[in-house]
């Protein structure tokens, strides 16, 4: 007689099920990640879980709110409201979650389980195919295709011909060839004019990384870029700020725009002419694309999510700056005591990311006190801290410089370098700008403005 306690339930988790329609109940953005980790309807174990997956996505791809109203409603033009016990069970998945921060971890358990019963599925298969006594070679090659179509579950399919992929760029060249002004499509220009020719701009599915020892001007400068970006070429922005508020960023972006010194914003020690310079870079800067965001316990599934709601929302997004690097966190206990392997998960995500987004990404960085130990101060790709793949996942790796920093004395006073130390795509070199430092601005060399 078999004992009940020897039979076998297929592998599956009811509970991370249940959590993980909670989740998207809880924040429809959850789906971003459902989508991105290829979670289907059949990959939950029980039926009406199924369901309740399957009419989720249906909502999803129709841009509705997802709710246990349109839910039980969607459910309802199907017939399958009766199979889910009505109302009552959807309002019990709704509660059944206390975050949806974790809904990546629990998507994977539900994940993993369903590719343990295809597993099981499989061998089950083969165990059939060898009782049928079929020819050998016959039986191994089926063996063979059965094995072969379990280890493509969650495999995309990104292997193509070269052929496919040379027809795709003459199409893209003979395009680009009729509508030249294509090139700038996607590009963001820093403005700075020898910079710009050593690097073509900010390309999409850039990951930039700018580095510089503290208080050396890195964070000014990429406010110049933001501001150029979005004033003068009318680019979407979006700036994650780890280290300053966003009051303390305006104020900076204020002090740039307006030409009224910082000491001045700081101390409010403004006069009329102050007062009228901050009104119009007010105006100005209030019709730009600039997203600030200095939420500084961000996770990187909502740092994605509130990307993608962004670019979805606006039609766009041009660029995306992360100010810093070191501030982050990947979250999780696995990185624990292991800040190296941190940052490295980290350079490598953001990489990830802006090949997801289409959109260039500019990683601030520190650089160690390996610098301030040599005679030559002037950085090299060596100094980056915490993470030797930093330098590899880069596509460009900028590096600030100000001889004034260390010698207050220097004729070059008011010199800052900008050393390319790695540009994937072009030549590295080195870049002269003007900093004035009372109005955090950067300029091209001798220009009529500097």
């Amino acid at each position: 007689m078999v004992n009940i306690d020897d039979l076998k339930l297929p592998p599956h988790h009811l509970e991370a099920e249940k959590w993980v329609l909670s989740t998207v109940l809880i924040d429809n953005e959850v789906m971003y990640i459902l989508e991105w980790m290829a979670l289907e309807p059949k990959d939950f174990y029980q039926k009406e879980h199924e369901l309740i997956f399957a009419a989720l996505l249906a909502l999803w791809a129709d841009r509705k709110t997802i709710d246990v109203i349109t839910l039980s409603d969607q459910l309802g033009k199907g017939d399958d409201l009766d199979i889910v016990w009505w109302v009552d069970y959807l309002y019990e998945i709704a509660s059944f979650a206390i975050t949806a921060s974790v809904a990546h971890e629990y998507g994977k358990i539900v994940k993993e389980k369903a590719v343990l019963r295809n597993i099981l599925t499989t061998c089950q298969k083969i165990s059939g195919d060898c009782y049928d006594q079929e020819h050998v070679p016959t039986l191994l090659e089926r063996i063979e295709k059965r094995i072969f179509d379990l280890t493509q579950v969650n495999l995309s399919d990104s292997l193509m011909h070269i052929k496919d992929v040379l027809n795709s760029r003459i199409e893209e060249y003979m395009e680009l060839v009729d509508n030249p002004w294509k090139l700038e499509e996607g590009k963001v220009n820093t403005k700075y004019t020898d910079l710009d020719n050593v690097l073509w701009g900010f390309q999409p599915w850039q990951l930039i990384i700018l580095a510089a020892r503290p208080s050396m001007g890195k964070t000014a400068f990429v406010l110049n870029v933001m501001i150029n970006a979005a004033i003068q070429e009318k680019k979407t922005l979006a700036m994650f700020s780890l280290e300053m508020g966003n009051e303390q960023l305006v104020d900076r972006i204020l002090c740039t725009v307006s030409w009224t010194p910082m000491h001045k914003i700081t101390k409010w020690l403004l006069d009329d002419q102050d007062f009228s310079n901050l009104g119009e870079a007010m105006e100005k800067l209030s019709s730009a694309d600039m997203y600030l965001d200095d939420a500084w316990a961000v996770t990187l599934n909502e740092l994605r999510s509130k990307l993608r709601r962004l670019k979805i929302e606006k039609g766009k997004l041009d660029l995306v700056v992360i100010d810093y690097l070191q501030l982050m966190s990947a979250g999780g206990s696995k990185f624990a005591g292991n800040r190296v392997q941190e940052v490295s998960e980290l350079s490598r995500w953001l990489k990830e990311l802006a090949r997801e987004l289409k959109v260039p990404i500019v990683a601030l960085s520190q650089l160690s006190r390996a610098v301030e130990s040599r005679p030559d101060k002037r950085p090299m790709l060596s100094d980056l801290r915490e993470s030797w793949s930093i330098e590899q996942d880069a596509d460009s790796v900028l590096m600030l410089y100000r001889e004034d920093y260390y010698d207050p004395y220097t004729d070059k006073k008011w010199l800052a370098n900008i050393f390319v130390r790695k540009n994937r795509n072009g030549p590295v070199g080195e870049v002269e700008l003007q900093f004035v430092k009372e109005y955090m601005k950067f300029f091209n060399v001798e220009t009529e403005d500097a």
